[in-house]
């Protein structure tokens, strides 16, 4: 059946939320004393960006094959009930994932960034999907687009837009899949934006913006109106998702009293951060599960960006 076609029909299911599912005992090799599980995932290379399934039961991430971000990178589906592993997306080139709004339950599709020729662009899979039958969404001669998550409605995309060969000077981009939009920028070029996330409601953006040297989250509606900052300017805050209810951004910190990364969460609008994660060494790329009790993260003791790559762990987090 023609892509397009699917995509098409699968808009007609309604968003649902489904209750969350515990992995599978064998499922774990480790325990901290935070609460915090290693997920059993027999892999080389660094595990990293896990985002839930719709319905809890799979976690979707990326594997760099030489250590934390560095080389070709692919993507895998692992099922939390049966321990199971799925490769979805390998090509040689790096397909990264964003944890968060990246796996959409109205369309039943993954949407992930590629840096395949000519450079990174934005690409839907299905679910159920393997390489090949991915589809290109954005295409621009002049800019490179990847961070991107998926509108619960599944009808639009937001991404990082940069010029070609820049890392900097991110902007928020939302661009629709139809192709009936146009490229929207939401925030201005001067700033420095970066990893969009949708809510669960739709009408709000969360992204992490470049100030005074540290990393803030920030909100804004899906027009570029009433920006919002969250966080504050004693930590630097990065990898920020919303909970299911939107109620809460749980995001990764740096500050004052940890040594290294932890998560945190704080509420929406701002306010007093609480910590979740209690560890040594740096837990980062939240993701929630869809009924709201479980977090899962890349970790590893140490600075990431010196060690050979991160694992993923899980941790229960209590109701608010």
């Amino acid at each position: 059946m023609n892509a397009f076609l699917i995509f098409t029909l699968s808009l007609i299911f309604a968003f649902q939320q489904f209750p969350g599912v515990e992995a599978h005992p064998t499922s774990y090799t480790a325990r901290r004393p935070d609460g915090a599980r290693r997920l059993n995932i027999n892999l080389t290379g660094s595990l990293q960006n896990p985002s839930f399934s719709p319905d809890g039961k799979s976690l979707l991430f990326t594997r760099f094959r030489d250590g934390y971000n560095k080389g070709s990178s692919d993507l895998y589906i692992y099922n939390l009930e049966t321990g199971s592993l799925r490769l979805l997306m390998s090509d040689n080139t790096s397909n990264v994932n964003l944890p968060g709004s990246s796996w959409n339950a109205t369309i039943h599709a993954i949407v992930f960034s590629s840096d395949r020729e000519p450079h990174d662009e934005i690409y839907l899979i299905d679910e159920n999907g393997s390489t090949g039958d991915e589809v290109r969404i954005t295409d621009r001669q002049n800019k490179q687009s990847f961070e991107p998550t998926l509108s619960p409605d599944g009808r639009w995309v937001v991404f990082e837009s940069h010029d070609i060969d820049v890392e900097d000077d991110g902007i928020i981009t939302i661009y629709k899949l139809d192709h009936s939009s146009g490229y929207i920028n939401l925030t201005s070029p001067l700033q420095n934006c970066k990893q969009p996330n949708w809510s669960p409601t739709g009408d709000r953006i969360l992204y992490q913006r470049f100030v005074s040297g540290k990393w803030s989250v920030w909100t804004m509606n899906t027009d570029g109106s009433d920006v919002t900052r969250v966080t504050g300017p004693e930590e630097s805050a990065t990898d920020a998702v919303f909970s299911p209810d939107g109620q809460w951004i749980i995001y990764s910190s740096e500050n004052d009293n940890v040594e290294l990364a932890n998560i945190y969460k704080i509420p929406a609008g701002g306010g007093t951060p609480v910590r979740i994660t209690k560890y040594r060494g740096y837990d980062g790329a939240p993701a929630v599960s869809p009924d709201g009790s479980r977090i899962a993260f890349e970790s590893v003791f140490g600075d990431p960006e010196e060690s050979t790559g991160t694992k993923l762990w899980v941790i229960n987090i209590s109701g608010d």
